[in-house]
């Protein structure tokens, strides 16, 4: 008698959903990578909201296109995956207090009204940061427990620009921890 095997084209099952890398691993693999630090707002239904973020990425230049992931274990992720516009605060180490406010579980990021205010066009952005960059939401996508976003840049504000006298250290977050970028990190 001949057996033959089904192609592996043929599976009924993607080889990805039969094997897994544990959630562990997959924790310590990326806690090796650094991310730059990034403060995500938008208005939801019941006020501003906003979540810090290490997975922002420019994708393409024409037309101005960036991503991001959100976590359905957010607070604010409902909010932002459903938002029509979003404001992208790229931060660095002198932004490092709204980094660790918007990434505080149940802290109320808005609470104080001198860290903050409305876009005419009424999204909410924090003062003094680095850059922001307003984005019209294009594209959701589902990937597991979390959501990825690609938006449209509309608008931006540069307020310490790469190169300049007063250019902050960028900010990154690396193996559970905040750091300063800067000359001593340069490898020549």
């Amino acid at each position: 008698m001949i057996t033959t095997q089904r192609p592996e084209s043929a599976r009924t099952e993607p080889a990805w959903e039969s094997a897994s890398l544990p959630a562990e691993d997959f924790k310590l693999l990326f806690r090796g990578h650094p991310g730059g630090v990034a403060v995500i707002t938008a208005e939801g239904p019941d006020g501003p909201v906003a979540l810090t973020a290490t997975s922002v990425s420019s994708v393409s230049v024409d037309p101005p296109l960036l991503i991001f992931s959100l976590s359905t274990f957010s607070s604010a992720a409902p909010a932002i995956a459903t938002a029509q516009t979003v404001v992208v605060h790229l931060l660095d180490a002198d932004d490092l207090e709204i980094a660790r406010l918007a990434s505080t579980s149940g802290a109320d990021r808005f609470a104080d009204p001198l860290l903050w205010t409305r876009l005419i066009s009424g999204e909410p952005v924090y003062h003094g940061v680095r850059a922001w960059v307003r984005c019209a939401v294009t594209e959701r996508m589902s990937a597991g427990s979390s959501t990825v976003i690609a938006a449209h840049a509309l608008q931006s504000n540069i307020a310490r620009s790469a190169g300049s006298e007063d250019a902050g250290a960028p900010l990154v977050y690396h193996d559970r921890g905040w750091h300063r970028l800067g000359e001593h990190s340069r490898i020549r």
